[in-house]
């Protein structure tokens, strides 16, 4: 199994447009030892000519630019990606939708909530039925129910959802569903080895922790290093933990979480620009580097 990390970043990427934080100024400057990132997506493959995008970000164009497998040129009209893996229904994960519709229709996979989602709140899918078409695939949710998916050739792959909210624009944004946000087990059956992606992880619950524990490769959400990160900087009145992102650091964080997994990498995504993760030259760098828990960046290739 081969993993592409498309873009590593959160939404509205790094440096972020209209962002002077400190990493963003830096990095525009020159004078922050930092790598810029697109936003967060990932394409996995098991024989390294089919591939599964995992969600679709506004950078999706120029990320397939930058990796040549998604466009291998086989025909006047050619791609690798066989289908498409929402993990839930935020506008940074689907907007790239759209940038695809010249073509056939899109084996899109997601669960029924997000579907309900795509439908209603934000119609994409109805928009796009008026260009290429989408062909939904329900994803199941119960325990331990594994599936498969279009391209995922020798791969198997098993949701877990994961408390959130829906999107701010859906119609239950306030009433949280089963199937609204999910991580994800994917495994090669040929090797037994596996994976578990979760860009968006706000608590470790119970029935989380056995996928977190057995995986080989564990690549999570990296959003914020602090809980009150883009408080103290006055971007948002919001907490990490209020907007359903688990921070690095303090008592009970992703720092820990990760220190005690078995897995052989240990990998953070879908980075906020604010977070001092970004910097190299930083302790949070540091800190970070002293665990052996690597910062995702866009072009990372990952063997399973």
């Amino acid at each position: 199994m081969r993993i592409r990390v498309l873009g590593a970043a959160a939404g509205g990427g790094f440096p972020q447009w209209n962002c002077n934080c400190p990493n963003c100024d830096g990095l525009r400057k020159g004078t922050l030892r930092a790598k810029a990132r697109t936003q967060s997506s990932i394409a996995v493959s098991g024989d390294d000519v089919d591939w599964v995008l995992f969600n679709a970000s506004p950078d999706i164009l120029a990320q397939i630019q930058r990796f040549g497998a998604l466009q291998p040129a086989r025909g006047i009209r050619d791609t690798g990606i066989r289908s498409i893996v929402l993990m839930d229904g935020q506008i940074d994960h689907t907007t790239g939708l759209l940038m695809l519709r010249e073509g056939q229709p899109l084996e899109i996979h997601c669960t029924d909530m997000v579907r309900e989602d795509m439908t209603t709140g934000n119609p994409l899918f109805n928009i796009l039925g008026h260009y290429c078409g989408v062909d939904w695939h329900p994803m199941p949710t119960a325990p331990g129910n594994a599936f498969t998916v279009t391209g995922g050739n020798d791969l198997s792959f098993t949701a877990v959802p994961l408390k959130s909210k829906a999107p701010p624009y859906s119609p239950h944004r306030n009433d949280p569903h089963e199937g609204d946000n999910v991580g994800m087990r994917i495994t090669d059956t040929r090797t037994g080895r596996t994976a578990f992606y979760a860009p968006g992880l706000g608590e470790i619950e119970p029935h989380l922790k056995p996928y977190l524990e057995a995986a080989d490769v564990v690549m999570v959400d990296g959003t914020f290093w602090t809980d009150d990160e883009m408080v103290r900087l006055g971007v948002s009145k919001k907490r990490a933990r209020e907007i359903g992102h688990l921070p690095q650091s303090g008592a009970g964080g992703m720092m820990d979480v990760l220190d005690g997994l078995k897995a052989s990498r240990k990998i953070l995504i879908h980075i906020n620009n604010t977070n001092p993760i970004l910097n190299e030259d930083s302790a949070e760098r540091a800190e970070l580097d002293r665990r052996g828990i690597e910062v995702a960046f866009d072009g990372m290739d990952i063997a399973i």
